[in-house]
């Protein structure tokens, strides 16, 4: 079986073929960085635009790289959301014209489903798994009890994780996108910054909340006023281990959590574009090595929007027997537990 994947639900226009037995024939991604940069953050408009102008070149390119055609795909998967909905509607559309011309099945992805199915394309993670998603746009812990079957623990009362990074390296100068840059600026630090809060660490709920050390990192720049690099490299330090701890402690709480209705818990896995970060795949290596569970962390191309992953998600839902229909409608919110309360990063956009 063979699925091609197409993803444009933020600033990444991609497409990817996907193989039943985890090989990846495909995987292409068209970053759009220098269209976003001057604007420190992503534009939905220009996003958009950029979408439309490159997504069929690349399904052209992937298909000729994986040296097949039209005819011996099985179906095409798309990310039907959540996200930016300008993209999500040229990827849905796309993925809609390409299964009828073709006479293919077509499946409706929740871009979410793709990051918490990341780690059974690449490591084969039997469920159920708790899964820490961590992105730009999200910020949550789920067990993952099976496809279509996410129980929520905890998302973020206000930002991301991966939005207060760039919030973050806005404030310090650094750049966009935020995360790589506080990471590469945080490892000139001297002397890291030591006295930013750890937010909701301690707190018996799991949720998260980074809009606090956000402002604590305002007040902090403030106080110190012209930075130089050493100043920048300490900040940038201090702001990523307040970050990282604050993850870290609202996981090994989630463990002992999804413990008690999941004894067979098999691993822990992170996904999401900040999974890329090395200090949070390290600490978090060391949380799951304590907690007795295997720790599961995507090749770094895997963690950032792809569509290898939503490949692998269609996959997984059509040999269950599952396709969306053609009049299916883009969605900009779409959280993976229906049941959970709606909070910002589980699946809502702000």
């Amino acid at each position: 079986m063979i699925v091609l994947g197409i993803e444009s639900s933020c600033d990444e226009t991609a497409a990817a073929l996907v193989t039943e037995d985890r090989r990846i024939l495909a995987d292409l991604v068209a970053a759009q960085l220098e269209d976003h940069r001057p604007y420190g953050g992503v534009v939905p408009e220009v996003a958009a635009r950029a979408h439309l102008d490159r997504l069929d070149k690349l399904v052209g390119q992937a298909m000729r790289e994986a040296g097949i055609g039209f005819g011996e795909i099985d179906a095409v998967a798309a990310t039907g959301g959540p996200g930016l909905i300008g993209g999500v509607i040229v990827g849905v559309m796309t993925g809609k014209a390409i299964a009828l011309v073709h006479g293919k099945p077509f499946v409706a992805v929740n871009h979410l489903e793709g990051h918490a199915l990341t780690a059974r394309l690449t490591d084969d993670t039997p469920f159920p798994y708790l899964l820490l998603l961590v992105s730009g746009g999200h910020c949550q812990l789920l067990v993952v009890e099976g496809v279509g079957r996410y129980r929520r623990l905890g998302s973020t009362i206000d930002d991301a994780a991966g939005e207060a990074f760039d919030k973050a390296a806005k404030l310090l100068g650094l750049g966009y996108p935020g995360g790589p840059m506080i990471e590469r600026a945080a490892r000139a630090a001297t002397s890291p910054v030591m006295d930013l809060p750890r937010p909701m660490k301690g707190r018996a709920e799991l949720n998260f909340s980074f809009s606090g050390l956000k402002t604590a990192l305002r007040h902090k720049v403030e106080e110190l006023g012209v930075l130089d690099d050493v100043k920048r490299a300490n900040l940038a330090a201090g702001f990523q281990m307040a970050v990282v701890e604050s993850l870290i402690d609202r996981t090994r709480r989630a463990i002992a959590a999804a413990r008690e209705s999941h004894p067979a818990l098999s691993a822990l896995v992170v996904a999401g574009g900040v999974a890329a970060n090395t200090a949070l795949r390290l600490e978090l290596e060391n949380c799951a090595r304590h907690a007795g569970l295997d720790f599961v962390a995507p090749p770094l191309r895997l963690c950032t929007d792809n569509a290898a992953m939503i490949a692998w998600a269609g996959l997984e839902r059509f040999r269950l027997g599952e396709q969306s229909p053609l009049d299916f409608a883009p969605r900009p919110r779409w959280p993976l537990d229906e049941d959970a309360p709606r909070l910002i990063g589980a699946g809502v956009k702000a």
